[in-house]
């Protein structure tokens, strides 16, 4: 937990620190409690509650005995002070979430891709479906935030520009950031998708006290996110859990780089439903370029592989047991002590891979001789890269950095992101 300074020209820090421990309460806090948790004095904790009251990020909900003495006043945070926009962008569809400042979801919605070659209209697209998001949630727009994206990588997150991803024809060096600021007037933030989820995991996960974990991301394609020490991993161009290449053993499909077995493409839907195609375990023809069919065609091969058909079984368990071999290196090379799965190819398939994961990996973690290995999959569901882009607004405004809280910075074309 972090810790204050009751010097003043760290205030805003201060703000972020007190704020964050009333987020994370789930009862409600009291100043005497915040005076203990952050060593900061009486005095400095009451002009800082005062100030984010008088802001209306926090309210009082009422008042608590603490056995001896006057009752305490609660102190809990206003959820519907603040929004975030998210969105994720995936060469399919794009998903758009609102959430209020405890990183709840209040609005949802969905927009097809049909165009992906052309970045300028599928942005104003995403502009056009924001705006609506918020007017039909009927929140203020002075009360958003920010914008939040979750992109497929690689990125450069300095420039807030889009390099080239996979599947996203036309989407090379796009300035995403700056183009949806100007078409917003929102400041925008841009991430992986993967590392984009991984802040959804750490922000509002049933387990906020996991502090090193890795996060590995299926969608259209694969990727990871690593958390040491309570801190998201970025690595020197912010593009860390580039995963797709981890050898798996001989065999496997031929990927993009010359060899066969990645990964990656060993996993990827579009791979597995052209297998069942090519086996005759689903009925019809092919198209690797047909995205939305080939998520709904995944969608049935697990289902039938649940229903007991053995060849859609045998398919994905061969999936599920070449991941668990990367999912082994992950682990031990970053001594986690949980794995965490999600992202929109993961729930149709969360059981099965689970149950072989957790037995493929029982006895092979070098780390597990030490301390436990927790498998689990997240409960945010397919939205979850949405979720995390929304989470990248609200953890840069919220979280206790120097620079303090961005609350009056609520205009202009574009925001450096971290």
């Amino acid at each position: 937990m972090s810790r204050g300074s009751n010097l003043e020209r760290v205030g805003t820090f201060n703000q972020a620190v007190i704020l964050d421990i009333v987020r994370r309460s789930d009862s409600g806090v009291s100043r005497v409690e915040l005076v203990q948790a952050t060593g900061l004095s009486t005095q400095t904790v009451s002009n800082i509650v005062r100030k984010l009251l008088d802001l209306g990020l926090i309210n009082e909900t009422g008042k608590v005995s603490g056995g001896t003495g006057k009752p305490r006043t609660v102190l809990n945070i206003d959820p519907n002070s603040r929004y975030a926009v998210g969105i994720h962008l995936d060469p399919s569809v794009m998903t758009f979430v609102l959430l209020d400042l405890s990183g709840t979801v209040v609005a949802r919605s969905h927009v097809s891709v049909q165009a992906v070659a052309d970045p300028e209209r599928t942005i104003q697209k995403m502009a056009t479906a924001m705006s609506g998001l918020i007017e039909e949630a009927e929140v203020p727009r002075e009360r958003v935030l920010g914008v939040g994206i979750a992109a497929p990588g690689p990125i450069d997150l300095q420039r807030g520009v889009v390099v080239g991803p996979p599947l996203l024809t036309g989407w090379d060096r796009v300035e995403l950031r700056e183009s949806l600021g100007a078409a917003t007037g929102f400041p925008v933030f841009l991430d992986k998708d993967s590392t984009a989820a991984t802040h959804a995991e750490l922000w509002i996960s049933e387990n906020p006290s996991a502090q090193n974990f890795a996060f590995i991301y299926l969608g259209t394609g694969l990727g990871a996110g690593l958390v040491a020490d309570g801190a998201v991993v970025r690595g020197s161009s912010n593009n860390v859990g580039e995963i797709g290449h981890i050898a798996t053993g001989p065999g496997g499909a031929k990927c993009s780089c010359g060899r066969n077995g990645c990964v990656g493409v060993s996993i990827m839907p579009v791979h597995l439903v052209r297998e069942a195609v090519a086996r005759g375990v689903i009925d019809g023809s092919f198209d690797d370029a047909d995205l939305q069919g080939i998520a709904a065609r995944f969608r049935q091969l697990a289902d039938q592989a649940d229903r007991g058909d053995t060849r859609a079984a045998r398919i994905l368990d061969g999936a599920a047991a070449r991941l668990a071999r990367a999912v082994e290196d992950v682990a031990n090379l970053m001594d986690a002590d949980r794995i965490v799965f999600g992202g929109p190819s993961w729930s149709p398939v969360s059981k099965r891979y689970l149950g072989i994961l957790r037995s493929a990996l029982a006895t092979r973690l070098a780390v597990g001789s030490i301390h436990q290995v927790e498998l689990v999959g997240s409960v945010l569901g397919e939205d979850i890269a949405a979720i995390g882009a929304g989470c990248l607004v609200l953890d840069h405004v919220l979280s206790p950095r120097p620079g303090g809280l961005l609350l009056e910075k609520q205009s202009g074309s574009a925001a450096a992101a971290h």
